[in-house]
């Protein structure tokens, strides 16, 4: 995980004024540019310079209805994926990493894509259509210490564009000795008797973190299957975050939601108001008069 304590900015650039067109994301201090497109103006993205740098670059979509991605690499990335173009079918949008000095050489790439492809498979919120492990080419010790520090860029910029193919499922024990506050210690409850269901979760930073052998409904049961949270909750099966046991799934593994609402509904299998669902651990207290009580104390 990026971490900078004096912050950091990030500036967006929609190229024609259109949120849902071509988008450039760069960094101060930070040597790498990234170019977002819909493959709708893929011939305008094509004729940029960067697009024939040297670089990595990823193709996002769908594949038989299930969102999938390509990584790849080129030393004229325009090239190559004018040639995805015509030999893939199922991508809609495509992003260009390079470097705004065109530095980067091809062990670089390679290294990078190698990488990527790692954190990707890893994390497992999104089926690669890579196939194999890339090979990671020989770097001397400060250039692959150079490249782990772009990658982290990279981790840092793709969530703000919505794309979270690399975010992985935070594991709270790191924290536990690092930050002695009350949003690492306190605990909250979810619990159905009538569904047997019992979850546990904690707030760590800006995460709602749900427990390892925490329960949740078996399948979703809302009709609203196109949400955003019922697409998680298909997500989270998939990717065996959700595993099943009798007629509940359990949390195989601890798992970072971005609010208590969605951790929620995810358990319950339906949309539900999480800041009034989850209660501090064998308190009569809510999450939401919790926080109103952390607030408060704030100086």
């Amino acid at each position: 995980m990026f971490i900078n304590n004096t912050g950091l900015s990030l500036e967006l650039h929609y190229i024609d004024g259109n949120p849902e067109g071509m988008l450039t994301a760069e960094v101060f201090n930070w040597t790498g540019h990234v170019l977002k497109t819909p493959r709708i103006q893929i011939s305008e993205a094509l004729n940029r310079r960067e697009a024939k740098y040297t670089g990595i670059y990823l193709l996002l979509g769908e594949c038989d209805g299930e969102t999938c991605a390509y990584i790849g690499e080129s030393e004229s990335i325009g090239d190559r994926i004018k040639s995805h173009d015509n030999n893939k079918d199922w991508w809609t949008d495509a992003i260009l990493i390079t470097s705004t000095a065109n530095n980067l050489h091809k062990a670089h790439i390679k290294y990078l894509e190698s990488r990527l492809v790692e954190e990707a498979n890893f994390a497992g919120r999104i089926p690669l259509q890579n196939g194999n492990q890339p090979n990671k080419p020989s770097l001397s010790e400060s250039s692959k210490s150079n490249m782990e520090t772009f990658l982290q860029y990279i981790f840092m910029v793709l969530p703000a564009l919505k794309i979270d193919i690399f975010s992985q499922k935070l594991n709270t024990k790191k924290y536990s000795n690092e930050n002695a506050n009350i949003e690492d210690v306190t605990k909250f409850e979810l619990n159905s008797k009538k569904y047997g269901i019992n979850a546990t979760a904690q707030q760590i930073q800006n995460e709602f973190i749900v427990l390892k052998g925490s329960s949740a409904r078996e399948t979703w049961i809302a009709k609203d299957v196109s949400s955003s949270y019922a697409k998680l909750h298909k997500e989270l099966i998939k990717t065996g975050v959700l595993i099943t046991q009798g007629t509940k799934r359990i949390f195989s593994s601890d798992y970072a939601f971005k609010s208590p609402s969605a951790a929620a509904a995810v358990v319950f299998g339906r949309a539900s108001n999480g800041r009034t669902a989850w209660k501090v651990e064998n308190q009569n207290i809510t999450y939401h008069k919790w926080d109103e009580i952390r607030l408060s104390a704030q100086p």
